[in-house]
């Protein structure tokens, strides 16, 4: 949620599907288009999190391709509920969610983040212009001239 700054109705919606291990070895996660590099560190959790998931002994989820399955049958965990455990870890989702967005687009040209990510690119200009990104004023005209 917090890395890639997704809402957690987008998280939970994610399947076994969306969380790609190459034969490199490098970990992607399926928001956009292309699927998204995912870090060392969080690569590993993520990877966690596919071969360990919760809610697999009812009879409801046996075959469940939802990386957080609910409690009903064929649908994900509520995003109330991953919300609620967020919170319960001390952090802000909306607030960090912003954050992290502003510091993506700060790297990076908002376009190129809302595709990767899944954003409208006016969600991500917007947001790289309060930060203050240098993107903001870049020009993409031929610069030989």
């Amino acid at each position: 949620m917090l890395l890639y700054a997704q809402p957690a109705s987008r998280i939970v919606r994610l399947t076994l599907d969306d969380i790609v291990h190459d034969s490199d070895g490098q970990v992607l996660i399926r928001l956009g288009d292309p699927p998204t590099p995912v870090p060392g560190p969080f690569a590993e959790l993520l990877l966690r999190a596919k071969a360990e998931r919760t809610n697999m002994n009812t009879a409801a989820n046996v075959d469940a391709r939802w990386l957080f399955p609910g409690r009903r049958a064929g649908q994900p965990l509520h995003h109330r509920s991953l919300a609620d455990l967020v919170r319960d870890l001390g952090i802000s989702g909306q607030a960090a969610r912003t954050a992290a967005l502003r510091q993506l687009a700060l790297q990076a040209p908002a376009p190129v983040i809302a595709r990767a990510l899944g954003f409208h690119d006016k969600t991500t200009t917007r947001l790289a212009s309060e930060a203050g990104g240098i993107w903001s004023r870049y020009a993409p005209n031929d610069h030989a001239q």
